[in-house]
């Protein structure tokens, strides 16, 4: 590339103040190359730009055990280690749980970061960090917080077709354990207003009366009559034209639903997950989790750009919900939580890889944090049983699959008792951003807020290292 000469694939950022720096540097007798090798691992992340046309979170409520799934301690005292054992993976060196055993298959695929940080034990507020990559606010206005990354993909302008283009899978079970995650932060859009706050899903898809409420179209309520409302509706948008964005949000999400209503390809498509093959479904798990995985392939595969998957209110109430194993830790753990997880996780590597659709669809496994190093050991409010771990921001593993990622790779490490990250540090930001840049979402992208202000949406850093 000769100096003068911007190739055409470079991001927004480096169209921007890096190109005029390049040509001022010039001067200097630097090209826009020596800038580029100067900026270390930056032609990786032009070539990774992008790459990611859609996105799946699966959000593991409550927070794994990091060293009893994807980092464990074989070496350290039995408080620390646990109970399991370690595998080995189809990568070389790579060994996580022996309850993982179909992942462990698959090693290949994955992109395991050992070394996630932050300084919040709480459930409620720490899920910001991982939904957003930003630090809770200290107020409770919903408001007030940073938007999900499936928001600002919204604001944005992605997604085809007449899906919402963020949507959440919050799957209610039918049982008496708290629903947490309904009043968890992060997981709307924040300062970017209601208008961007996704189509939540509370319905559980493994039942067979399993239906989004929203958009069915009830028997009694005739086509003709439906358009007749949305002329009466668009009449009184046409009135309220000028007032407040409020309004303008509900105009909009009911011409979402008009069209989601009247769609035939939507209404036989997207929810209907008996289309799918009853083998399809079994390997997915005819469970809540796995049926929402389910339902979230068949959400991206049609055009939402977005969508984010939270575990169900499972487990036994003032015991062991979700994954916050304050107790039966490794019973939860091996007989609730990791088989289902395994199956579920796997089942949809293996359909995106089988449609062509793994290389541009980013995957993502996490919690909110980890837990603490030693069993019993208590550092909340909850506290921790005898078999059980509590809460811990210190250190914990988030993992990638997909959408321009490196496969096989394991990034930072924790240190001999899994309690504080021993190399590469990484702050939620700094994940997030590399999941904002694998999207396309540039470096300085700004989005405005329900006033108007223009706010830097990904204050982060890419991780280079983690790029393929």
């Amino acid at each position: 590339m000769s100096a003068g000469v911007v190739p055409s694939n470079l991001p927004p950022q480096f169209r921007r103040r890096e190109i005029l720096r390049a040509g001022a540097l010039g001067l200097f007798g630097l090209s826009l190359p020596d800038l580029l090798r100067g900026q270390g691992a930056a032609p990786l992340r032009i070539a990774s730009f992008g790459r990611a046309k859609r996105c799946i979170l699966l959000f593991m409520w409550g927070g794994p055990a990091h060293q009893d799934t994807w980092d464990l301690k074989p070496d350290a005292p039995r408080e620390v280690r646990g109970l399991f054992q370690p595998i080995a993976t189809n990568v070389p060196g790579i060994r996580i749980c022996e309850h993982f055993p179909l992942l462990a298959k698959r090693a290949d695929k994955l992109c395991l970061v050992r070394s996630m940080t932050h300084d919040n034990g709480d459930h409620l507020t720490a899920t910001h960090y991982l939904l957003t990559g930003e630090p809770p606010p200290r107020s409770t206005d919903k408001r007030a917080q940073w938007p999900h990354m499936g928001a600002a993909l919204s604001s944005l302008g992605r997604g085809r077709g007449a899906l919402p283009p963020f949507i959440s899978m919050r799957p209610k079970l039918e049982n008496d354990v708290p629903r947490f995650v309904e009043e968890s932060q992060g997981q709307f859009a924040g300062w970017l207003g209601p208008l961007h706050d996704p189509l939540t899903i509370d319905a559980d898809p493994s039942r067979a009366d399993y239906r989004v409420g929203e958009m069915t179209l009830h028997p009694e309520l005739s086509l003709r009559r439906l358009g007749t409302r949305r002329e009466l509706l668009e009449s009184l948008d046409r009135r309220l034209a000028g007032h407040e964005a409020t309004f303008a949000a509900k105009s909009l999400n009911d011409r979402r639903a008009f069209e989601l209503l009247t769609s035939a390809a939507t209404q036989r498509g997207a929810f209907n997950l008996e289309e799918e093959p009853l083998r399809v479904r079994e390997r997915y798990g005819l469970n809540p989790h796995g049926q929402s995985v389910l339902q979230a392939r068949r959400l991206v595969e049609r055009g939402v750009p977005l969508v984010t998957v939270f575990w169900p209110n499972d487990g036994i109430k003032n015991v062991s919900v979700y994954w916050d194993t304050h107790s039966r830790n490794f019973v939860d753990l091996k007989e609730r939580l990791m088989p289902v997880a395994d199956q579920a996780f796997t089942a949809l590597l293996d359909d995106l890889q089988s449609r062509g659709m793994l290389e541009d669809t980013l995957v993502i496994w996490t919690g909110e944090f980890g837990r603490t190093p030693r069993v019993g050991q208590r550092s909340s409010d909850a506290g921790a049983g005898a078999d059980g771990r509590d809460h811990w921001g210190g250190c914990f593993t988030s993992v990638l699959a997909g959408g321009g990622v490196k496969g096989g790779f394991v990034y930072g490490k924790s240190d001999a008792q899994a309690a504080f990250p021993a190399e590469n540090p990484v702050a939620p930001r700094d994940l997030i951003a590399t999941v904002y840049h694998l999207l396309g979402v540039p470096e300085g992208q700004t989005l405005n807020d329900t006033t108007g202000r223009p706010q830097f949406v990904r204050p982060g850093k890419a991780i280079a290292e983690l790029l393929a």
